[in-house]
């Protein structure tokens, strides 16, 4: 058996989000590890609003359980959505292979800032594609999408039958979306086509069996007042 739902968020906006916008087309280097971005108050208050919508929901349609990215963003997104609902502390696993995309040594560039440093590196991405591309010492969206394969089986067994709620990031949704649609690898560009994954949306697949059905993606009416 596979989870009953699976409701995917990405965090709400973090600094970094903020940052990288606001510096537009000049370069930029942000000094606070990938782990270690915290939201904004534009984030915090979208992590809100993801918890009034848990709250508005159906009891037979709420999340049981919870699984976590490891970093900050992602674990603020969640701790606030839960005091905002109200509901008694929910079980919550944090789970490393829910971190973003890692980026290696671009990970505190922006991207005109690692174009300058780095000013092959445009190239090689263009004939490996984006999705098989890895930045030096980081990982491509088909790294990614391996470990939320293995994390897929292990929700299978831990979590049939339950409603579960995952707080990550844009790579993590869209990987799930390619791992849940069962989808080979020779396909997993198509899956950028519903890049870029939006601060605070909302994500959701149903089963009732082995096979899943995607409900929504990239949603973020609850944002709007």
């Amino acid at each position: 058996m596979s989870p009953s739902v699976v409701i995917a968020v990405r965090h709400g906006e973090s600094e970094a989000n903020l940052a990288y916008r606001l510096a537009g087309d000049t370069p930029l280097v942000y000094e606070r590890g990938d782990d270690e971005v915290t939201l904004t108050e534009q984030g915090r208050a979208q992590a809100a609003a993801l918890g009034r919508l848990l709250a508005a929901l159906p009891g037979g349609e709420a999340p049981e359980l919870v699984w976590c990215s490891p970093y900050l963003r992602a674990l603020d997104t969640w701790r606030i959505a839960q005091d905002v609902w109200g509901v008694r502390p929910l079980p919550v696993t944090v789970d490393e292979r829910l971190r973003d995309q890692e980026m290696g040594e671009f990970a505190r560039y922006n991207p005109v800032a690692a174009e300058e440093r780095f000013p092959g590196e445009r190239a090689r991405r263009e004939a490996e594609g984006a999705w098989a591309y890895r930045p030096p010492g980081g990982e491509s969206l088909a790294d990614v999408v391996g470990r939320l394969r293995d994390l897929l089986a292990d929700l299978r067994r831990r979590a049939a039958g339950r409603r579960v709620l995952i707080v990550a990031h844009d790579s993590v949704v869209l990987g799930l979306r390619h791992v849940i649609a069962g989808d080979p690898d020779a396909r997993l560009a198509a899956v950028l086509e519903f890049a870029p994954v939006l601060n605070a949306s909302v994500s959701v697949w149903r089963t009732g069996g082995e096979r899943f059905e995607l409900v929504r993606f990239n949603d973020v009416a609850h944002l709007t007042p």
